[in-house]
């Protein structure tokens, strides 16, 4: 591993902690943002907002600190794998969301959160020559 690699992953562990956080708060500032993505087969939509919200801030917090880095990446990834129900749906049903975004950018965020998983993933796994 590269002498540069400790401090790319810092990096990116702080820019997915600002992502994060950033994208978590605004599901309280602007939950109706969020709602008409909602697939309507899911229950209680607002409070999936609000949850989800949670879930974005302290994913992003964990990331910061050493002691729930593993388990804050491991949590956003799964956060994001569920996320995936949202972003199939959008897709499928593009006529549903042209006021959110043009049908083709629909079916981008898909492979764009399996790379968002990747790169939390990476940025998260402990140096080579540290103890576990």
């Amino acid at each position: 591993m590269s002498a540069f690699a400790p401090r790319w992953r810092t990096r990116t562990r702080w820019m997915l902690a600002v992502l994060f956080v950033g994208a978590g708060a605004l599901h309280f500032v602007a939950p109706n943002v969020y709602l008409p993505l909602m697939p309507p087969y899911l229950p209680a939509p607002l409070t999936l907002v609000y949850l989800s919200g949670v879930a974005e801030i302290a994913g992003g917090i964990g990331l910061l600190l050493l002691s729930t880095r593993r388990w804050a990446g491991l949590g956003l990834i799964a956060m994001l794998g569920v996320f995936l129900l949202v972003h199939v749906h959008t897709a499928l049903n593009p006529a549903d969301y042209v006021d959110f975004a043009p049908a083709w950018a629909l079916w981008v965020r898909i492979p764009l959160q399996f790379a968002f998983m990747a790169l939390i993933w990476w940025a998260t796994q402990p140096r080579a020559n540290a103890s576990r």
